[in-house]
C-alpha cells in the first residue's frame, strides 16, 4: 500500500515496517547474528541495547539494507530485500533514514547543503550540483532545522558548529529526507549525559510530532527506559528478551551483560 501521489510505489506497507525471519548474518568466521526473528510496526519507538558486540550495528544495517543477511529474510516495507534489483533496493532504502555515530557532513559547507542532502535519494545530479551554488528547497531545510532546534544555523559553516549542533543537522538532513523511518545507532555514545538526554528527547518528539517509526541502539540503558516504549535485548548475536520497558526487569539487564566469572561484557556486573 503507498501513499497518493508517492511516485516511489514503496511508501507504507499494511503489516510490520521492518521483519525479519530466522536472520543469521556472518563476517567470515564471524557470527554476527544467529536465528533473528523481530517484527516493528509503524510508529513504533524501538531500542535495541546490549554489550559491544551483541549485533546491534550489524542489526542496523540489515534494516536500511546496507547489508544482506547470509541466512534468512529481511523484508522493509514489505518488500524481501534479497529479491530487489539495485534500482528497487535504492527507492526503499530512500524510505529509511539512518544517522550514524559519525555524521557524515561536509564540514566546510554551510549547514543548508549539509541538510539539503537529505533530497539527493530524489534529484538529478544537475539539481543537486545547482543548489550548491544557488541553494534550493530553503524553506524545507529552514523548517527542519527548527524541527531539531537550530533554525538560527541555516547559514552557518558546518565546522564552526558544536558536535551536538553538527548531531542535530544530521537528524534534520534526514527529516528532509522524509523517510517512513528512522534508524539511529549509537547517537549519543560520544556525549555528555545531558546532552544525551537532549538528544534522546529530541528523537522522542521527532516520533510523537511524525508518526515515524523509530529505531536507536543504545549502551546507556537508561534511556531505553525512559525514551522507547520497547526494549529489544541482544547478547552475542541473539535477541534475549523483548519487550516494553515495564516488563523488563533487573535480573533480565544483569542477564544480557553477565558473562561466566561474574564479569560483564563491558566490565563487572554489580
Amino acid at each position: 500500500m503507498t501513499r497518493p501521489g508517492d511516485p516511489s510505489g514503496f511508501r507504507t506497507c499494511a503489516g510490520p515496517i521492518f521483519e525479519l525471519k530466522n536472520v543469521d548474518r556472518r563476517f567470515g568466521d564471524l557470527q554476527a547474528l544467529t536465528d533473528v526473528n523481530l517484527r516493528i510496526w509503524p510508529g513504533e519507538r524501538v531500542a535495541l541495547v546490549g554489550p559491544s558486540g551483541a549485533g546491534k550495528t550489524t542489526l542496523i544495517n540489515l534494516l536500511n539494507g546496507s547489508l544482506l543477511p547470509s541466512r534468512g529474510e529481511v523484508r522493509v516495507l514489505g518488500h524481501n530485500l534479497a529479491r530487489l534489483n539495485p534500482r528497487a533496493l535504492r527507492q526503499v532504502q530512500r524510505q529509511i533514514g539512518t544517522v550514524y555515530q559519525q555524521f557524515y557532513l561536509v564540514d566546510n559547507l554551510r549547514v543548508i547543503h549539509n541538510v539539503n542532502a537529505g533530497h539527493l535519494g530524489r534529484w538529478s545530479f544537475l539539481k543537486a550540483a545547482w543548489s550548491l551554488l544557488r541553494p534550493l528547497e530553503v524553506e524545507t531545510a529552514a523548517q527542519a532545522l527548527a524541527q531539531v532546534g537550530i533554525p538560527e544555523k541555516l547559514y552557518a559553516r558546518t565546522d564552526q558548529l558544536s558536535g551536538g549542533q553538527q548531531q542535530r543537522v544530521a537528524l534534520a538532513r534526514v527529516l528532509v529526507q522524509d523517510p517512513a523511518a528512522i534508524l539511529a545507532d549509537e547517537p549519543i555514545s560520544n556525549v555528555d549525559p545531558e546532552r544525551g538526554r537532549e538528544i534522546m528527547d529530541l528523537l522522542r518528539r521527532l516520533n510523537r510530532q511524525t508518526g515515524k517509526t523509530l529505531v536507536v541502539s543504545l549502551h546507556a540503558i537508561e534511556f531505553a527506559y525512559s525514551h522507547c516504549r520497547r526494549i529489544v535485548g541482544l547478547r552475542r548475536g541473539r535477541i534475549l528478551f523483548d519487550a516494553p520497558p515495564s516488563k523488563v526487569s533487573p535480573e533480565m539487564v544483569a542477564a544480557l551483560y553477565r558473562i561466566e566469572g561474574g564479569r560483564g561484557e563491558d566490565g563487572p556486573v554489580p
